[in-house]
């Protein structure tokens, strides 16, 4: 697999962004606020969160000295997101860092002014975040973690590692993921081509995951795309083990998703896209506006394959596969 690069907000051509005439001031302190669509315990959520934090201090903003930092966890919870929106907000932050869909779209409810940084949003446009990806035009920016046609990857891959897959079912939670219609089309289209069927299966809460897999077993043949959604990821040491339990391969777009068992998953790399979200709120900081900081889409994709799932599903993998792959789980 060719690795291709993220674009650096860190320097290069970002240092020739206009800035505005507000400036830093040394010795004031900046207050940042940061959404987590993760739980507080999640370690690998903890991991993100120091990335993002180590690059603000690389870049001279040191918390006690000059820099306050706000952190909330929704956990997974649409109701928690609502509220911790509204209570960042209400701190009246310098900037926010909104990881994910849902709290990206909570913060926009609470303010048009405070400049929001969103990280791990699949459709910025879509979703009513920026007016394009160039010139998004308000109080928003931020960074992509798929493009739409990642989809036909999914099938693709699910369908090279498990030929037997004749169906797949799309796992999400209505209430927290972004919109499926997103992903919908590369989907169907790479479905279509491998004679595989595709059917949605939306889920509301915890107790009807192991209904949905559980009924995706039944027949033989299913496969299971486990969608970018903030329930998901904070459900995965559940939805995976069951997959598997059922015999049911599985594929998503986070890496730690594999940590978890997934056979396989498709995905950017989320620490570096938190590190270039400390890029842009230090360059909002120091008074960049969002409206003229561009959203960057991914151009880096890493492929995780679990070795020690494929075995257990009693599926062999091809050379060919284990050779392209960033990672592969023993």
């Amino acid at each position: 697999m060719r690795r291709r690069e993220f674009i650096s907000v860190l320097g290069g051509a970002a240092a020739a962004w206009p800035l505005t005439a507000r400036a830093q001031q040394a010795g004031t302190m900046r207050l940042v606020g940061v959404l987590m669509d993760y739980a507080a315990s999640d370690q690998a959520a903890q991991s993100l969160f120091t990335a993002f934090r180590d690059t603000l201090t690389q870049l001279g903003w040191k918390e006690g000295s000059n820099l306050r930092i706000e952190v909330r966890w929704s956990a997974g919870s649409a109701d928690k997101v609502r509220t911790f929106a509204k209570e960042l907000v209400d701190l009246r932050p310098d900037a926010i860092l909104g990881r994910g869909t849902p709290e990206s779209l909570a913060l926009s409810h609470q303010t048009q002014t405070i400049p929001i940084v969103f990280a791990a949003v699949s459709d910025p446009i879509g979703s009513g975040f920026a007016a394009n990806l160039t010139h998004p035009g308000r109080n928003m920016t931020g960074f992509t973690n798929v493009e739409s046609t990642v989809g036909s990857k999914w099938v693709e891959l699910l369908k090279e590692i498990a030929p037997r897959t004749t169906h797949v079912a799309l796992l999400f939670n209505p209430a927290t993921a972004a919109p499926v219609q997103f992903y919908l089309p590369s989907i169907q289209a790479a479905a279509h081509s491998l004679d595989v069927k595709v059917s949605s299966t939306p889920i509301h809460a915890k107790d009807e995951i192991e209904g949905a897999i559980g009924a995706l077993a039944r027949d033989p043949g299913g496969g299971l795309i486990v969608l970018p959604d903030t329930f998901n990821l904070t459900n995965r040491d559940l939805i995976i083990p069951l997959a598997t339990r059922y015999g049911v391969p599985a594929v998503s777009n986070n890496p730690i998703y594999g940590e978890s068992g997934a056979l396989i998953t498709y995905g950017v790399d989320f620490t570096e896209l938190f590190r270039q979200s400390a890029g842009y709120i230090d360059r909002i900081l120091k008074g960049g506006a969002p409206a003229d900081l561009p959203v960057q889409n991914p151009t880096k994709f890493e492929l995780v394959i679990n070795f020690k799932t494929a075995k257990r599903l009693g599926l062999n993998i091809p050379q060919s596969l284990l050779a392209t792959a960033d990672k592969v789980i023993e």
